[in-house]
């Protein structure tokens, strides 16, 4: 190694450690534990993939997780039987019956809806008991149902704000409310930048579902 190269790592190592020390300052004043509202929108896939993520790594940390999905129920999705393989940790509700344009029923979309959210809230409810009965719960597409009124928004975002204190939430789903948005202490939108199926390319299993 040349003495160039040597005076080049040596610089390297001095801004790594400046580096370290700044973000070590910076870590040492973030205090606050709290349970987290998240919420998982955009256009790009990935955000019922994220919340699962989430979940995967809730079970290595001992949490007990509830799931409710709230349109995905009507086909059989790869995440339900590999949640069940952990009974004693995760509960999941698949409530949903497709999209609208499945259905072609608002009435009956809207009783779907109206039973996954009581289930929802139950879960809510359940986590304010010692020891609490969840940890995480993610509401998956809660934010398809209230993009078409499917819900009372205003009902569903002071739930979620006047959740439990240490529970976290997530709920995913294309165009979440505005409303929704500013309750939220995490929100993470998905940019689709490219995506296969402008190629022709359908939703494959193990990777939509």
């Amino acid at each position: 190694m040349s003495e160039a190269d040597d005076d080049f790592n040596t610089r390297s190592n001095e801004k790594a450690k400046k580096r370290q020390e700044a973000k070590a300052k910076i870590m040492a004043g973030k205090t606050i534990e709290k349970g987290l509202l998240m919420v998982h929108t955009g256009k790009g896939k990935g955000k019922s993939t994220a919340a699962f993520g989430l979940v995967m790594r809730a079970i290595g940390n001992g949490f007990r997780i509830g799931v409710v999905q709230f349109v995905k129920g009507a086909w059989q999705t790869g995440e339900r039987p590999v949640l069940e393989m952990f009974p004693e940790q995760v509960e999941i509700k698949a409530m949903g019956e497709g999209f609208t344009w499945n259905t072609q029923d608002r009435a009956r979309d809207i009783a779907a809806a109206t039973a996954a959210w009581t289930e929802a809230k139950r879960m809510i409810e359940a986590a304010r008991k010692d020891p609490p009965g969840f940890d995480l719960l993610v509401f998956d597409e809660l934010n398809i149902v209230l993009r078409y009124d499917y819900l009372d928004l205003h009902d569903v975002v002071e739930v979620l704000k006047n959740r439990p204190p240490n529970l976290h939430i997530v709920v995913t789903g294309r165009n979440a409310k505005p409303e929704l948005i500013e309750a939220a202490d995490l929100v993470t939108e998905m940019t689709e930048v490219k995506h296969p199926f402008q190629a022709g390319v359908k939703a494959q299993k193990g990777i939509e579902f």
